[in-house]
C-alpha cells in the first residue's frame, strides 16, 4: 500500500440521473496518491458513469467530487487536462499511424517543442512501439492497441489515470505485461483508478470498491473484503460432479457449487456447512476421493455479494 495520505480523488455522495433512471445513486470514494484503486460491479452497475463524472465528462446530479484538486462540476476542463483516460475501446484513430496517434494526443495536451519530442520518444521506448511508428493503429493486435492507448493516455505524465475495462479482449500475456506497467506507474507516484471484470486483476489492486445498482456495497483492501464476506471454500474430487452439485446446492449456508472437471468447488458461509456437505455426500454413497480447503478469493466475495443483493 502507498504510504501517502494525499487524496487525489475525494468523491462524496455522487449521484447521476438520466430522466427517471438512476445510474449512480450514492457513491463515495477516496483514492490516495500512488494507489491502484479498483472499481468492480456487474454490467449496468454504474461503474462507467461514475468514472465519467470523476473525469469531468458528466455533471453529477447530486453530491460533489474533487479530483486532483479541482471540483468536477465547477472546473471540468481543468480536471480533463490533469488526468489520463483510457477507455475499453482504446479511443484510437485507426486510420492514423502509431506516431500520428501519439503526436495528436501530445498536441491535445499542449506539449510542444523539446518537451513534446522528449515525451514522445519516452513513451515509444516504454511501450516498445518504436519499431511500429509507421503502422496504422487499426492494423495492430489487441495487445499492441492497448500499449498505444496507454502511451497516449500518459503522454503528458498525468498524476491520475482512469482505466475503464482496459484489458477487455486482450490475451493473457498482454494483460500481465500491462499490469506490470501499471504497477510501475503507481510505484513512481501515479494514481490509478481502474474498472475491471477480471477478478484476478482485482486482486492486484491496493484497494477495491464493489458497486451495484449505483451504490458502493463494500470497499477496502482485497483481503479485508474477502474476510468480511465470511466464506469458507472446500474442494471435493468426486466421480459424479453433477449429482454432487444437486445434493449440495440446497444445503443451508451454501453460496455456490461450481465444478471444474471432477473437482467440485463449494463456497459456504461459516465452517460447519463443509462438514455437513461431506456427510451428505457420504450418505448418498458418492465416492469422495479427496477434500481440501481453499482460500476464498475476491471473485468468491464478489459473486456472493451480487447474489445476496439480487435475492434482497
Amino acid at each position: 500500500m502507498p504510504d501517502s495520505d494525499e487524496l487525489v480523488v475525494d468523491a462524496q455522495h455522487l449521484s447521476r440521473r438520466f430522466g427517471a433512471h438512476v445510474a449512480v445513486r450514492d457513491v463515495s470514494l477516496q483514492v490516495r496518491r500512488g494507489e491502484i484503486f479498483g472499481v468492480l460491479g456487474p454490467n449496468g452497475a454504474g461503474k462507467s458513469t461514475a468514472l465519467r463524472m470523476l473525469c469531468g465528462v458528466l455533471d453529477p446530479t447530486g453530491g460533489r467530487a474533487v479530483v486532483v484538486g479541482h471540483d468536477v462540476a465547477r472546473e471540468p476542463e481543468r480536471v480533463k487536462a490533469s488526468i489520463g483516460y483510457m477507455t475499453q475501446s482504446f479511443s484510437l484513430y485507426t486510420d492514423l499511424t502509431v506516431a500520428e496517434n501519439i503526436g495528436f494526443y501530445a498536441s491535445l495536451y499542449g506539449l510542444a517543442g523539446a518537451t513534446r519530442r522528449q515525451r514522445i520518444d519516452a513513451v515509444l521506448h516504454e511501450s516498445e512501439l518504436a519499431a511500429r511508428t509507421g503502422q496504422l493503429a487499426g492494423e495492430l493486435s489487441g495487445g499492441w492497441k492497448q500499449r498505444l492507448a496507454l502511451a497516449c493516455a500518459t503522454i503528458h505524465q498525468p498524476p491520475l489515470i482512469f482505466l475503464d475495462e482496459p484489458t477487455a479482449g486482450v490475451d493473457p500475456l498482454s494483460r500481465r505485461e500491462f499490469w506490470e506497467r501499471i504497477h510501475g506507474l503507481a510505484a513512481a507516484g501515479t494514481t490509478i483508478v481502474v474498472t475491471t471484470h477480471y477478478m484476478d486483476e482485482a486482486e492486484r489492486c491496493h484497494r477495491l470498491a464493489f458497486i451495484s445498482h449505483g451504490e458502493v456495497f463494500d470497499s477496502g483492501r482485497p483481503d479485508d473484503i474477502v474476510a468480511r464476506a465470511g466464506l469458507a471454500i472446500a474442494e471435493f474430487i468426486v466421480d459424479d460432479v453433477d449429482q454432487a452439485t444437486y445434493l449440495l446446492q440446497g444445503l443451508p449456508g451454501v453460496e455456490e457449487c461450481a465444478h471444474y472437471g471432477r473437482v467440485l468447488r463449494l463456497a459456504v458461509h461459516g465452517d460447519e456447512p463443509v462438514a455437513a456437505a461431506r456427510a451428505r455426500l457420504d450418505r448418498a454413497g458418492l465416492a469422495v476421493h479427496d477434500m481440501r480447503e481453499s482460500r476464498p478469493t475476491v471473485e468468491d466475495a464478489f459473486v456472493a455479494m451480487v447474489r445476496r443483493e439480487r435475492r434482497a
